[in-house]
Parts: structure tokens; sequence; C-alpha cells
């Protein structure tokens, strides 16, 4: 007599058209939607920035974004993103921390990180007339302060439509989504290695010196970057706030485009493409510093 043994259930047989993954399916109306909005207004940009007038190629727009003018806009707007996407990033960073790894009523974390899904997306002309009503000349704040503290704040040469005043502004959405980015990487420190730390005879310099910034600091710099591409790319909210007042590369792009006075369209794709390689550039040192940390904590 003999006994056939057998590992497990016989295969099923392939099914008709099993070749075909219909998973793509999903992936569809985002493989469309960049299409749509990203790769197709990506190449119209830079077919026009070597484009004259008369459709003809042409280097003078690339040659124009050599002018004194322009490169004072890019200065300026560099410096603006920069700053705010070290403050958004300290501050952020902090915020996160104390939420995440601090020892804090445990409403505060979610309450945090709701506010922070709101005030990340709230921008624009909301934001813009939300802060010229805080701290705009005749604004919340400044009464206040002048009413009851006898401190003008406009006498220190302050202006909500000044550098200092677009970037306090851009950090109100610069600050939550640092704490978003950032949250994850604070909630993968093991509370082992800090034991350990301990145990070793650690103090607190140490952990932070050899263990947890070592982990985290490419989370922090990929979200830091992420940040500048972040405000160098946001035109609504420094349009609605300081109108032309401030020369930054966004106002100056829609003053070529749809302006009276400055109207080159074609200046303005070669302006929109330079801001386009930019912040590609930051978005790309942004994903593959997240990956080396993804990495790193494996």
């Amino acid at each position: 007599m003999t006994t056939s043994l057998t590992s497990g259930p016989a295969a099923a047989p392939p099914k008709p058209g099993g070749g075909l993954n219909w998973h793509w399916l999903g992936v569809l109306p985002f493989l469309l939607f960049a299409t749509l909005f990203l790769i197709l207004p990506t190449a119209y940009l830079m077919v026009g920035a070597f484009q004259n007038e008369a459709g003809h190629f042409t280097l003078a727009n690339i040659r124009g974004l050599m002018d004194d003018n322009v490169l004072n806009a890019y200065w300026i707007s560099f410096r603006i993103s920069a700053a705010s996407a070290l403050g958004g990033g300290i501050i952020g960073f902090l915020l996160a921390w104390a939420a995440v790894q601090g020892k804090l009523p445990e409403w505060i974390r979610p309450t945090l990180m709701t506010f922070s899904g709101v005030a990340s997306n709230f921008a624009g002309v909301p934001l813009a007339f939300a802060f010229l009503a805080t701290l705009g000349r005749v604004g919340l704040v400044t009464t206040l302060m002048r009413k009851y503290l006898g401190f003008d704040l406009y006498s220190t040469g302050f202006s909500i439509l000044s550098f200092t005043g677009l970037t306090l502004t851009y950090l109100y959405f610069q600050i939550p989504l640092m704490v978003l980015i950032v949250s994850p990487a604070l909630e993968g420190l093991k509370r082992e290695w800090r034991e350990a730390c301990d145990c070793l005879g650690g103090s607190a310099y140490h952990y932070w010196r050899y263990v947890a910034l070592p982990v985290l600091w490419p989370s922090i710099m990929g979200a830091m970057l992420l940040l500048f591409a972040n405000a160098f790319g946001a035109v609504a909210t420094a349009y609605a706030l300081t109108g032309s007042s401030l020369n930054i590369v966004p106002i100056l792009l829609f003053a070529q485009i749809r302006g009276d006075v400055l109207h080159n369209p074609n200046l303005g794709y070669a302006l929109a493409l330079g801001m386009v390689v930019i912040t590609g550039i930051s978005n790309a040192g942004y994903i593959w510093l997240r990956s080396k940390s993804e990495r790193g904590r494996t």
C-alpha cells in the first residue's frame, strides 16, 4: 500500500488574460493628472523659453535671465525661501519633538497634528488678508501693541509688505508643514536607543550627538529642502500680500506674462523654467535624503 504525500493544494490553472495587469487602472488617474498638469505644462515652458514672439528659436530669453532686475528677483526669492525654510524647519522640528518625544499631555499631539494639517494648506488670498488684518498698519496686533504697550511696530521700520513681512507670512504654513514631515522620523527613534545610551553612562548631549541627530539629519535636511521649494514656488500669497512692491520671481513672472508694462511672455516662460529647475533640484534632494533616512532606520 502506497501513500501519496502532498505539500499543499494543487495550483489553480492560470486564468485567461492573466498576462494583463489590471492594477495599472488604479494608477491611471495619477498618471493622467501628472501628464496634464505637470509634464505637458513643463514641456510647454521649455519650448516657449527658447522661442521669440514669432515662434522662432532664440537664446535671447535665456540671456535675459542674466539681467540685473531678474537676478535681483531670484536673489530675493532665494533669501525669502531660505529664511522661511530655516525658521520653519527649526521651529517645526522643536514643536514636533515636544509633541512626539516630550512628556506632554496626550491631547497635545493629535491637536497639533490636526492644526498642522489645516495650516499647511492655508495660503493665498485668505492668508494674506489674515496677516494684513493682524500685522498691518491698522491690524489688530499692531493696534493693541500701540494702545496698551505704547510700542509702534512700524516705527522700527517693519512692514508687512517687506522681506521680513513676507517671510513671517510664509512661516505660517512652513512650520506646520515641517511638523507633518518630521514627525514620522521622530517616531522612528526607538526608546531602546536612549536606554542603551543611559546604561553606558551617556548624557542627553551624547544621545543627540551620536545617536539621534545622525539618524534624523537626512529627514531634517530633506524637509528643509522641501520647505525651500514650497516657498520658492508660492505666488498667490506673495502677490495678494505685496502686489508689485516686492521684486520676487513669481511676481516678476506674472508681470511678464499678464502685465501691461513688462509684457514679454517668452521671458516669463524662461523665468518659470528657472523656477522649475530650482524647485526640481530641491525636490530631488529631498527624495534622495528621504530614501537615505529610510535606509538608515532599517
